[in-house]
Protein backbone atom coordinates (compact mmCIF):
# COMPACT_ATOMS: atom_id res chain seq x y z
CA UNK A 1 0.00 0.00 0.00
CA UNK A 2 1.13 3.32 -0.70
CA UNK A 3 2.72 5.22 2.32
CA UNK A 4 2.59 8.97 3.16
CA UNK A 5 5.47 10.38 1.44
CA UNK A 6 5.35 8.15 -1.78
CA UNK A 7 5.56 9.34 -5.17
CA UNK A 8 2.62 8.13 -7.32
CA UNK A 9 2.74 6.52 -9.76
CA UNK A 10 3.25 7.13 -13.37
CA UNK A 11 -0.31 5.79 -14.45
CA UNK A 12 -3.33 7.47 -16.35
CA UNK A 13 -6.54 7.89 -15.33
CA UNK A 14 -9.43 8.70 -17.69
CA UNK A 15 -12.26 11.70 -17.48
CA UNK A 16 -14.96 11.78 -20.07
CA UNK A 17 -15.97 15.77 -20.11
CA UNK A 18 -17.94 17.60 -22.76
CA UNK A 19 -15.19 17.88 -25.34
CA UNK A 20 -14.58 14.30 -25.01
CA UNK A 21 -11.99 12.12 -23.14
CA UNK A 22 -8.97 13.36 -21.48
CA UNK A 23 -6.13 10.61 -20.06
CA UNK A 24 -4.52 12.29 -17.08
CA UNK A 25 -1.26 11.34 -16.19
CA UNK A 26 -1.88 11.00 -12.01
CA UNK A 27 1.26 12.34 -10.90
CA UNK A 28 1.27 15.36 -13.82
CA UNK A 29 -2.54 16.10 -12.56
CA UNK A 30 -2.30 16.19 -8.37
CA UNK A 31 1.64 17.88 -8.77
CA UNK A 32 1.47 20.94 -7.00
CA UNK A 33 -2.18 20.73 -5.66
CA UNK A 34 -3.42 20.05 -2.65
CA UNK A 35 -6.42 16.90 -3.70
CA UNK A 36 -8.44 15.31 -2.17
CA UNK A 37 -8.73 11.81 -3.47
CA UNK A 38 -11.27 9.22 -2.53
CA UNK A 39 -12.27 5.72 -4.28
CA UNK A 40 -15.13 3.50 -4.13
CA UNK A 41 -15.65 -0.20 -5.44
CA UNK A 42 -18.12 0.92 -8.09
CA UNK A 43 -20.16 3.55 -9.48
CA UNK A 44 -23.64 3.44 -9.22
CA UNK A 45 -23.03 0.49 -5.90
CA UNK A 46 -25.77 1.10 -3.29
CA UNK A 47 -22.89 2.07 -0.60
CA UNK A 48 -21.31 4.10 -2.90
CA UNK A 49 -24.27 5.85 -4.19
CA UNK A 50 -26.09 6.21 -0.90
CA UNK A 51 -23.03 6.68 1.65
CA UNK A 52 -20.06 7.26 0.15
CA UNK A 53 -20.02 9.96 -2.85
CA UNK A 54 -23.18 12.25 -1.59
CA UNK A 55 -20.64 13.34 1.30
CA UNK A 56 -18.21 14.69 -0.91
CA UNK A 57 -20.72 16.44 -3.15
CA UNK A 58 -22.07 18.03 -0.63
CA UNK A 59 -19.39 19.26 0.99
CA UNK A 60 -17.41 20.35 -2.01
CA UNK A 61 -17.66 24.18 -1.31
CA UNK A 62 -16.71 23.68 1.99
CA UNK A 63 -13.80 21.35 1.48
CA UNK A 64 -12.49 24.03 -1.40
CA UNK A 65 -12.90 26.71 0.92
CA UNK A 66 -9.79 25.11 2.87
CA UNK A 67 -7.62 25.45 0.04
CA UNK A 68 -8.33 22.23 -1.91
CA UNK A 69 -7.58 22.83 -5.66
CA UNK A 70 -9.37 19.12 -6.82
CA UNK A 71 -11.47 16.77 -5.49
CA UNK A 72 -11.54 13.59 -7.36
CA UNK A 73 -12.85 10.20 -7.35
CA UNK A 74 -11.69 7.29 -8.56
CA UNK A 75 -13.33 3.92 -9.58
CA UNK A 76 -12.37 0.81 -11.45
CA UNK A 77 -15.03 1.92 -13.73
CA UNK A 78 -14.70 3.35 -17.49
CA UNK A 79 -14.54 6.85 -17.86
CA UNK A 80 -18.57 6.98 -19.94
CA UNK A 81 -19.61 5.23 -16.24
CA UNK A 82 -18.01 7.64 -14.08
CA UNK A 83 -19.32 10.82 -16.37
CA UNK A 84 -23.25 8.98 -15.86
CA UNK A 85 -22.54 8.41 -11.98
CA UNK A 86 -21.38 11.61 -11.93
CA UNK A 87 -24.18 13.77 -13.92
CA UNK A 88 -27.10 11.39 -11.31
CA UNK A 89 -25.68 12.83 -8.28
CA UNK A 90 -24.60 16.40 -9.38
CA UNK A 91 -21.20 15.93 -8.86
CA UNK A 92 -20.00 18.70 -11.23
CA UNK A 93 -17.36 20.01 -8.65
CA UNK A 94 -15.67 16.70 -8.89
CA UNK A 95 -13.53 14.97 -11.03
CA UNK A 96 -15.20 11.68 -11.49
CA UNK A 97 -11.93 9.67 -12.44
CA UNK A 98 -12.26 5.98 -14.41
CA UNK A 99 -9.33 3.59 -13.59
CA UNK A 100 -10.96 1.56 -16.37
CA UNK A 101 -7.75 -1.44 -15.78
CA UNK A 102 -7.65 -0.82 -12.08
CA UNK A 103 -3.47 0.67 -13.34
CA UNK A 104 -3.91 2.99 -10.60
CA UNK A 105 -5.34 1.22 -8.19
CA UNK A 106 -3.32 -1.57 -7.92
CA UNK A 107 -0.21 0.70 -8.33
CA UNK A 108 -1.10 2.15 -4.79
CA UNK A 109 -1.16 -1.27 -3.24
CA UNK A 110 -5.36 -0.75 -2.50
CA UNK A 111 -7.03 -3.52 -5.01
CA UNK A 112 -8.87 -6.04 -3.75
CA UNK A 113 -10.39 -9.05 -5.92
CA UNK A 114 -14.11 -9.38 -5.40
CA UNK A 115 -13.92 -12.63 -7.49
CA UNK A 116 -17.28 -13.53 -9.61
CA UNK A 117 -19.09 -10.67 -7.94
CA UNK A 118 -16.92 -7.36 -9.53
CA UNK A 119 -13.58 -9.13 -10.27
CA UNK A 120 -10.86 -6.42 -9.32
CA UNK A 121 -12.38 -3.43 -7.70
CA UNK A 122 -10.50 -0.71 -5.30
CA UNK A 123 -10.85 -0.76 -1.81
CA UNK A 124 -12.55 2.36 -0.14
CA UNK A 125 -10.46 5.15 0.82
CA UNK A 126 -9.93 9.05 1.58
Amino acid sequence: MIQQGQALPNVTLSQLTADGMVNHNVAELFADKKVVLFAVPGAFTPTCSEAHLPGFVVNADTIKAKGVDLICCVSVNDAFVMKAWGEVHNASELLMLGDGDAAFTKAIGLDMDTASFGGVRSQRYA
